[in-house]
């Protein structure tokens, strides 16, 4: 039998990543969100973009021009689930060094996948609204955390993701859809209650990591190129299919297919991507 050697970028995606502070559980727990420098390398960006960019091209729906979308679809393109797609793709997003780190974050023995997403804000695109991503998660748990992997450097004027510093522990907005309505409530509510909104640029090979309650929000691409980035959803291996409470909760339990309601979405696109029960 053959076996034919991993390239370096694949071989990088496999490896642990030897970055992770000894305070970075701790500080994610506090913070609801922790920004890591130098997850990946220039290589395995550079391996991977040019599919993920071309595969966002092919499946893009957006056809509206940018100047006549509304807030919502000025923010970004959106294309789901890409690693159905391609091989390439998948290669990223079942990265065994990403859903360790998002394993140890939220600390749980295994993480699995709820789906991946490409966000890409066009050159002039507008902002990301003020939310907080587990509105739209039918799901028993809160242990799920978002890996948000620029596909290039992400200066400020390209719009890089920023965080209420601590604002997974705030329940106010949880019923706000991301719109022109959670831009202006969360916006005066998380500064009336002194939240740091934390905004930095974003070093090639940076990624960071969320929880679904941190609310978050991204500025405006003033650049001349897109912002592209891929992000990947983990959710605690063992957490559950829970009742929806809202109707973008119901079209999110298409991201489990024939799961029912109290059940452990152990399907073909959910797979467990990291389990440290798993022989080395």
């Amino acid at each position: 039998m053959t076996h034919t050697a991993l390239s370096a970028p694949a071989a990088e995606l496999h490896r642990p990543y030897e970055g992770l502070p000894p305070t970075a559980t701790a500080d994610f727990n506090r913070d609801g969100f922790v920004h890591l420098s130098g997850v990946l390398s220039p290589e395995t960006l550079a391996a991977h973009e040019p599919t993920i960019t071309s595969e966002v091209i092919r499946l893009n729906t957006q056809d509206t021009p940018l100047t006549e979308r509304d807030t919502y679809g000025k923010a970004f393109l959106q294309v789901c689930n890409l690693w159905r797609q391609n091989e390439k793709v998948r290669e990223l997003v079942f990265s065994q060094r990403l859903a360790k780190i998002a394993s140890e974050l939220l600390g749980v023995h295994a993480v699995r996948l709820y789906h991946d997403q490409a966000l890409y804000k066009e050159p002039s695109g507008g902002i990301t609204p003020w939310h907080a991503d587990q509105y739209y998660w039918p799901l028993s748990s809160d242990r799920c955390v978002t890996a948000w992997i620029p596909l290039q450097e992400t200066p400020l004027a390209m719009g890089p993701l920023a965080f209420a510093r601590g604002s997974h522990q705030f329940s106010y907005g949880r019923d706000l859809p991301i719109s022109d309505e959670s831009e202006a409530r969360l916006k005066e509510t998380l500064a009336a209650q002194h939240f740091e909104d934390v905004i930095e640029p974003f070093a090639l090979g940076d990624v960071s990591f969320h929880r679904g309650w941190t609310f978050h929000h991204a500025g405006p691409n003033r650049g001349t190129e897109p912002r592209r980035v891929m992000t990947v959803i983990y959710m605690d291996a063992d957490a559950r299919v829970a009742e929806p409470t809202n109707d973008n909760q119901v079209a999110d339990r298409g991201w489990m297919p024939g799961t029912a309601i109290g059940q452990v979405p152990d399907t073909p696109l959910n797979p467990v991507l990291h389990d440290s029960g798993w022989p080395a």
